[in-house]
């Protein structure tokens, strides 16, 4: 490898974003302690400067590092969804964490250090590159997760994360050793080439795959790798929570999804079935928790738990020809409304909250369509979107995702996926009943960096739900061709 297998021009928004994140890091220490902001508004330029070298990147050769990593169409579509949830993070933190107290600035660099290491699963085409990225991405989140210093509730949720998250990374680590032991390689599309060969050990090799699908399916929370997944949203601070919820998820599914698709496409008759059970009981089992939950946390963490399970429905059409680049282009579909109702909707739970993970009772949302209406508005618009209700993104992407499964086979799966929808009007629902049909004396704190992301997430989710072509014309173009 020469110096200019380095430096080709695939890598440089990684670069780039790195190079910000650490530049960041440094300057803050000349910001006062009480102009955190400051800091805030810079790491927010850096991601949409980043954003401006990706458009100026794509269409360059893909393939750099040796074939390590491949910055192809959907890597290119995917960072669009990592930088737009990181933006968000970070215009709903600049006032959150002032308000509770912890605003240091380190706050926005692990943001942005967290959004390399997703870039880096989105184009990883090695599994060791997949190995580092996961853990660039995930040690950031484990300092979030406990930012409410003196919090025990806090601290709790990053030990438990850092604990499950570190077994988890154990488990991945030994799948990918079982790999490379079977098929003497780490590079993912060796591994497929290996694999049609012939020349393979069957047991190394179906091991390694159990494992590996054990340790990416802790990061995206399907179940049973979901144990963590209401403790630590609880008990980190929202707008982390936010951030888990969206950034970490879409993250693991670049990775999940580009190893199945490309390292074990042969395989698909042995893997896609299992793909398709953990799919269905991770929607069941995070809808129905989802149903007893009388923390608005608590529940959308269950309802995170099952909208990972849509998500995987996409993998099921993995080998199939065509059908996999529409199911790619389906799960990236449904990921940027999941980024823009989720987001919005964490929003208002911070603007409810009167400080950090207090008054998160969905009873504290009484009264608020009395005196908030438009705050009140924009959250019936996202509980419609996270249901799969027109017209919403959510609906449009819904609709996808079980269509790409029936395609491929799986209408079974697909019925799964509609009855517990429906099951998850009812929690999604009673949200808007206690808005509008219960007396409270809600107080809602909206600074305009809120207000503005607030508002902008539930107009992007109504207007990508009367009018998705545009959305989804851009991500199959982009990914046309590449699985």
């Amino acid at each position: 490898m020469n110096i200019a297998d380095l430096s080709q021009m695939v890598l440089r928004p990684i670069t780039f974003l790195g190079l910000w994140s650490c530049i960041l890091l440094i300057a803050d220490l000349w910001v006062p302690k009480d102009r955190k902001d400051i800091t805030g508004w810079f790491a927010l330029l850096g991601l949409v400067s980043t954003g401006i070298v990706v458009a100026y990147t794509t269409g360059a050769e893909p393939v750099a590092m040796n074939g390590m990593v491949k910055a192809d169409g959907f890597a290119y579509m995917l960072y669009w969804i990592f930088l737009l949830v990181s933006s968000l993070t970070v215009l709903l933190s600049i006032s959150y964490i002032k308000k509770n107290n912890i605003d240091r600035g380190e706050f926005f660099s692990l943001i942005l250090f967290a959004t390399i290491g997703m870039m880096g699963m989105a184009m990883a085409n090695d599994m060791i590159v997949v190995f580092v990225a996961l853990e660039v991405l995930s040690i950031p989140l484990y300092v979030l997760a406990g930012y409410l210093r003196g919090k025990s509730e806090s601290e709790e949720a990053a030990m438990k994360y850092f604990l499950l998250g570190a077994f988890a990374s154990a488990f991945l680590v030994y799948g990918i050793a079982l790999v490379y032991g079977a098929t003497g390689t780490t590079n993912l599309e060796a591994i497929n080439a290996t694999i049609q060969s012939g020349v393979t050990s069957n047991t190394y090799l179906y091991g390694g795959i159990a494992l590996i699908l054990v340790g990416l399916g802790f990061k995206v929370a399907t179940v049973p790798f979901h144990m963590w997944t209401p403790d630590v949203y609880e008990g980190a601070p929202s707008v982390v929570t936010a951030f888990f919820s969206v950034g970490a998820k879409a993250g693991g599914f670049a990775a999940l999804l580009r190893v199945v698709y490309v390292a074990f496409e042969p395989l698909t008759a042995d893997w896609a079935p299992a793909i398709a059970i953990l799919a269905a009981l991770t929607m069941i089992f995070g809808n129905i928790s989802a149903i007893t939950q009388t923390s608005i946390k608590r529940m959308l963490a269950y309802s995170s738990i099952a909208h990972a399970g849509y998500i995987l429905m996409a993998g099921v059409a993995g080998g199939l020809g065509e059908l996999t680049n529409q199911a790619a282009a389906a799960a990236a579909f449904y990921l940027v409304g999941y980024a823009f109702t989720n987001m919005g909707t964490w929003g208002i739970v911070m603007a409810v909250e009167k400080e950090a993970n207090t008054n998160n009772e969905i009873s504290a949302f009484a009264g608020l369509g009395k005196k908030r209406p438009l705050l009140a508005m924009s959250m019936v618009v996202l509980m419609l979107s996270l249901t799969g209700l027109p017209p919403t993104i959510g609906f449009v992407g819904k609709f996808y995702i079980f269509m790409a499964s029936i395609e491929a086979g799986y209408l079974w799966l697909a019925l799964v996926g509609v009855i517990t929808s429906l099951i998850s009007a009812y929690y999604y629902l009673r949200v808007i009943v206690v808005m509008y049909m219960q007396d409270g004396d809600v107080e809602a704190q909206t600074p305009w960096t809120l207000q503005l992301a607030v508002l902008g997430t539930t107009a992007a989710t109504f207007i990508f739900g009367i009018w998705p072509q545009a959305l989804l014309e851009f991500g199959n173009n982009l990914i046309a061709g590449v699985f």
